[in-house]
């Protein structure tokens, strides 16, 4: 049996009662991603002698009697546009191909506090900028399961490694749904917490009122585990709320009779894949038979939540991302001698200078399709003429999706239904069709513009073998509450403990 077999509390307690070496687990783990990550591309940068003298570090001081931390030994993956002082953070863009930060995110930094083992940098989509990490320009991630299939994204990379049992635990965002999706594509369990419980400091902005970072794992108490390392206020996020952390792990332990579930049935009854409607619903049995309340919940605004968020996320990113314009870091493109150009582009360098020209070429060539569709979408959204009736009245949308959220926890104490309306799609069905693409995250984005918790638990797998999410979502600070219900869950059923054939 392999340490990775176990899951994250598991390799903790062993390595705690000296059963087993952080080098040791470290070792199994480097030695895996060397075996089996080439064909699923999940990695796109490994830190091998940085995580191998960390292990023994962590060995040493504990041989020695000294403090460790609470995560000592385990080694960690992150999304790679988390910055980290040590390793590159690209993005998966050409733009910052070859940036290394010259700091650490406040969650890089809890990590190592806690010992934790920062094993490498996981794909995604670029600019994390997508639902499949296909758009990411430096390779492709493929789906465990089935690697003719997508792994979802934009934090595709993450899930893939969780679900090859690479690492036990890995960091993803969620912007619209990018941790909930592949998780729900990957057959893991992936958390985004409330806006503001986990700092967004060193997190490269994609979309600056949306983005959350939260773990992605094989169990809703590996999910508690990483949790309680990283949430917490922080004083260089001024975004990041200075409220309480409780003990996620003795929150799942309680049982969950009594709690009452909202069921999106409007959801339900939407056009999602019938294998969805027949796991999601299965699960809602479970629930009732631990002893949870159901009822039908109606959230009226929902159905703007797409339109709503591909109007407020690409004005963001339009903002956030005119940074990056070749001069102060990152990609710059080479200048064209006059025999390259063409009579257009003489044309263009004569009217507008050449500075100007570099930084049009620099943008057109380090910036993918995907990323530049956002761009134009909305700098269109927040030119003059436009703002009000795009960018305003989206803001005004939000609010009633906020306000829907609001009356529903009046009644219960989380929502219930499916991630996505289908299971893990094919590579290229939906890459030349954007809106079909966009309307896959019409059941995550919802839970982003409110700024509220939203957890992905494997429910099911399909005939074809690919696995199915079930959506948890609760109010401001209620990660206790969806951990405590996929815990109770995950107890009852085997659903996180299945193991792509690949594996």
């Amino acid at each position: 049996m392999s340490l990775l077999d176990h899951s994250a509390l598991e390799l903790l307690a062993l390595l705690q009662s000296n059963q087993v070496r952080a080098e040791q687990v470290v070792t199994e783990s480097l030695s895996r991603i060397e075996q089996l990550d080439p064909p699923i591309g999940s990695f796109l940068h490994v830190n091998h002698d940085g995580a191998l003298a960390a292990a023994r570090d962590v060995d040493r001081r504990r041989h020695l009697g000294q403090p460790v931390g609470a995560l000592a030994g385990l080694p960690v993956a992150l999304k790679d546009l988390i910055c980290t002082i040590d390793q590159p953070t690209t993005c998966a863009s050409r733009m910052l191909a070859n940036f290394r930060p010259p700091y650490d995110a406040t969650v890089v930094a809890r990590l190592r506090a806690a010992d934790a083992i920062l094993i490498g940098k996981t794909n995604l989509d670029e600019f994390a900028m997508g639902s499949s990490t296909e758009s990411s320009a430096l390779q492709r991630t493929r789906n465990p399961w089935n690697r003719d299939h997508v792994p979802g994204g934009s934090s595709g990379g993450s899930a893939a490694c969780i679900a090859s049992d690479l690492v036990p635990l890995a960091l993803g965002t969620d912007t619209g749904g990018s941790i909930r999706q592949p998780a729900a594509f990957c057959g893991i369990t992936g958390l985004k917490p409330t806006y503001g419980r986990v700092s967004r400091y060193g997190l490269i902005a994609f979309a600056s009122s949306l983005d959350q970072i939260g773990p992605m794992c094989r169990s809703a108490a590996d999910a508690a585990l990483l949790l309680q390392a990283t949430a917490g206020h922080d004083r260089h996020d001024s975004t990041s709320a200075d409220v309480e952390v409780p003990d996620y792990l003795k929150a799942i332990a309680q049982p969950i009779s009594g709690l009452r579930i909202g069921i999106l049935r409007q959801q339900l009854d939407s056009d999602v894949d019938p294998e969805i409607h027949r796991a999601v619903t299965e699960a809602t049995y479970v629930l009732k038979s631990l002893g949870a309340l159901c009822q039908d919940i109606d959230l009226p605004h929902s159905q703007y939540g797409v339109a709503t968020y591909y109007v407020i996320a690409p004005c963001e990113a339009s903002s956030n991302l005119a940074r990056y314009d070749g001069v102060h870091y990152g990609f710059r493109a080479t200048q064209l001698t006059a025999a390259e150009l063409t009579a257009s582009e003489s044309a263009d360098l004569e009217s507008e200078g050449p500075l100007v020209r570099m930084y049009r070429r620099t943008r057109e060539t380090g910036f993918g399709a995907e990323v530049k569709r956002r761009i134009m979408l909305g700098t269109y959204a927040l030119s003059a003429g436009y703002y009000d009736a795009y960018y305003l009245k989206a803001q005004r949308v939000r609010r009633l999706i906020r306000q829907d959220f609001d009356r529903a926890y009046q009644q219960v104490d989380a929502l219930l239904g499916p991630v996505t309306p289908t299971p893990a799609f094919r590579f290229g069905e939906k890459s030349q069709d954007p809106l079909s693409m966009y309307l896959g995250d019409l059941f995550t984005v919802s839970a982003n513009l409110a700024g509220l918790p939203g957890l992905s638990i494997p429910c099911g797998i399909t005939v074809q073998g690919l696995p199915i999410g079930l959506h948890l979502q609760g109010p401001s600070f209620a990660e206790p509450t969806l951990l405590r219900l996929a815990h109770a869950f995950q107890q009852a059923t085997d659903w996180h403990a299945r193991r792509p054939p690949t594996s």
